[in-house]
């Protein structure tokens, strides 16, 4: 049986006014981020089209992010990512509950529904340290 407590492996970065991003550090790491950890209404993102981490913008209870969250959360998505040097990227997001893993699918690879896309530059906040 597997244990339901295992946590996934992330980089964590807190932004203003409480919101939290978290992105995996591996293909396992992912899939426990994406189907385990997150909550239904949290924000699901991925680099478009090209490997990257799962990365979520942790919902806080009864607010919804402002675009400067959900732009810094995509930014994140795309510097953990394979176009973490190019100059601006597409990156799919999502909510958390429309993010699903085919049968016998991969580690790290899921199915996405509602998506949208932003177009933004990989970075980091000023504040963040890798870690």
């Amino acid at each position: 049986m597997k244990d339901r407590n295992i946590q996934p492996d992330c980089w964590s970065y807190e932004l203003p006014d409480g919101w939290e991003v978290l992105a995996g550090k591996t293909d396992a790491d992912n899939d426990l981020l994406s189907l385990k950890t997150a909550k239904a209404n949290d924000l699901w993102f991925h680099v478009h089209g090209l490997p990257g981490s799962h990365t979520l913008l942790r919902h806080l209870e009864g607010e919804k992010p402002d675009k400067t969250a959900i732009k810094t959360a995509a930014s994140i998505a795309a510097w953990h990512s394979k176009a973490r040097n190019a100059g601006t990227v597409p990156v799919s997001y999502t909510e958390a509950k429309h993010v699903g893993k085919p049968r016998g699918a991969r580690p790290g690879s899921v199915s996405i529904k509602r998506e949208k896309i932003i177009k933004v530059r990989p970075s980091l906040p000023k504040n963040a340290a890798l870690g």
